[in-house]
């Protein structure tokens, strides 16, 4: 038999205590270092846990081959001179087969005392499959790696205070393997947007994050000052401007996927940092940006093995505003008559909307519901939409796209505006609402004019939220799930 450890028995996470479970595994520790074995060693990389799972799970016949694994304990089962625990990482687990009479008395018996669920240590041996058919590595030798001082939250339950999951994402990773599986995911798919748009010949670019202008979309921008030179800058809302600038310089076809940073609300469709992929493609249109888009958002949801119906729908902006409210949203437009339309709506608008947020909160409530299909909404009006082209056909719209699924916006695209008269006359207008204290109007870029008067070719502009698409395709309800570290309050 082993020798009893002087040691307080170990107990689950949930009946004693963190503090005291810290001090019971900081006497471990000490124990461990009186023993000249170091809670926290070195080595170099093992096998790939995740590799050795994956090849020889369902395998009939398993190699004579040693391997060299880490990983952290899951759980553990002793039996006698026998233990059996599972080393894994967030993507595999293993089952490892310890025995008293291949360790040696003295090893089985620090690994029993001493080791937690929850450390991170190496093994080695070969695979064998159990009575039972699990696959399992019989352990000829064991090191600890680094011990764990809190414990991992209650294995068959794992950690469901969704506030929690959220401030120490480590441990909902290592507890949910949903979570694990829907990051897992989100790598694939922009892996896939990436993919697509090199094997088309576009340049990944990058843009400043820092700004001295905050451009490119409405919304209101974060502050910082920057103490050198005495300015204030910002975070950027949009890298559209800059993009745009790239065509200029001849540089046809540019994508960039990065952060932008609105200072906005924070809410289930919404974070004030997130993902965008912006694209532009010189001697192109939004119907060419609405081919490129249902490819890009097909190939994410073929990455992790959905399909979507293709091709996507179409439908006009003003027709689905007339179908569900059953009136003439484009004449209350034209008449600037928005908050008598919301009021009889019966809309609560929020105090101080803009003509734009009345539209788009009418929009949303009443419209964006029933886009549950992909669905692109075209052609918007122009005094919302100020870097757009206007339409040939209609000079109160413009060439523009929204994408639709699952009743959430996905993708802005329209022609780009390469006009430079008609483009700071635009500007001049958004200035004048900027005055009247909407602090979401795009800025008046006059570099960014003189640009455009040296000549932007025709070019088409895409943009898609990559969180939101990925919550889209993993079927998550809120954004929060498919960003590391979310803003929280």
């Amino acid at each position: 038999m082993n020798k009893k450890s002087d040691l307080p028995s170990p107990a689950e996470p949930e009946a004693q205590p963190i503090e005291v479970i810290r001090k019971i595994r900081r006497q471990k520790l000490e124990k461990l270092q009186q023993k000249n074995i170091p809670g926290y060693a070195q080595t170099s990389p093992p096998d790939s846990l995740s590799d050795l799972t994956e090849k020889y799970q369902s395998a009939t016949e398993l190699p004579d081959k040693v391997f060299r694994l880490a990983g952290r304990i899951f759980s553990r089962r002793q039996m006698g001179r026998a233990t059996f625990f599972h080393l894994g990482n967030a993507r595999s687990k293993l089952q490892v087969y310890v025995r008293q009479d291949i360790l040696g008395h003295q090893n089985y018996s620090d690994f029993n005392d001493l080791i937690d669920i929850g450390d991170i240590v190496e093994v080695v041996g070969k695979l064998f499959r159990t009575h039972t058919g699990e696959l399992t590595l019989n352990a000829e030798k064991f090191r600890l790696l680094t011990k764990s001082l809190l414990p991992l939250p209650e294995k068959w339950h794992g950690l469901k205070d969704v506030e929690l999951r959220y401030r120490q994402r480590y441990l909902d990773i290592l507890s949910n393997p949903q979570t694990a599986k829907i990051f897992y995911s989100r790598s694939q798919i922009v892996r896939a947007l990436r993919g697509y748009l090199d094997s088309l010949g576009f340049l990944e670019v990058e843009t400043p994050i820092l700004q001295n202008i905050a451009g490119g979309a409405m919304a209101e921008p974060f502050v910082t000052h920057h103490q050198a030179l005495d300015i204030d800058l910002y975070l950027r809302i949009a890298p559209e401007l800059y993009l745009k600038r790239l065509v200029v310089g001849g540089l046809e076809k540019v994508y960039e996927l990065g952060k932008n940073f609105r200072n906005e609300g924070i809410s289930r469709q919404h974070n004030p940092e997130f993902t965008m992929l912006e694209v532009y493609q010189a001697y192109a249109t939004y119907q060419e940006m609405q081919s490129l888009c249902e490819e890009l958002v097909s190939q994410a949801a073929s990455s992790i093995g959905q399909k979507l119906s293709r091709p996507f729908r179409q439908e006009k902006y003003f027709e689905l505003l007339q179908k569900y409210s059953g009136q003439d949203c484009q004449a209350a437009v034209r008449e600037n008559k928005l908050k008598e339309l919301a009021d009889g709506l019966d809309i609560e608008i929020p105090p101080r909307a803009s003509p734009k947020k009345i539209l788009d909160h009418i929009f949303d409530k009443l419209v964006q519901p029933h886009l549950i299909e992909p669905t692109f909404v075209l052609d918007y009006p122009g005094q919302f939409s100020p870097l757009a082209r206007p339409s040939d056909k209609d000079e109160f719209l413009v060439e523009r796209f929204e994408l639709f699924i699952n009743g959430l916006e996905i993708a802005n695209a329209y022609s780009e505006l390469n006009n430079p008269e008609i483009q700071e006359k635009r500007f001049k207008e958004q200035e004048k609402m900027r005055e009247m204290g909407d602090k979401e109007i795009q800025s008046y870029d006059q570099d960014y004019l003189t640009a455009l008067e040296y000549g932007l070719a025709p070019t088409g502009g895409l943009g898609i939220g990559v969180d939101r698409l990925v919550m889209i395709l993993t079927g998550v309800p809120s954004i929060r799930e498919v960003i590391f570290f979310p803003q929280l309050r």
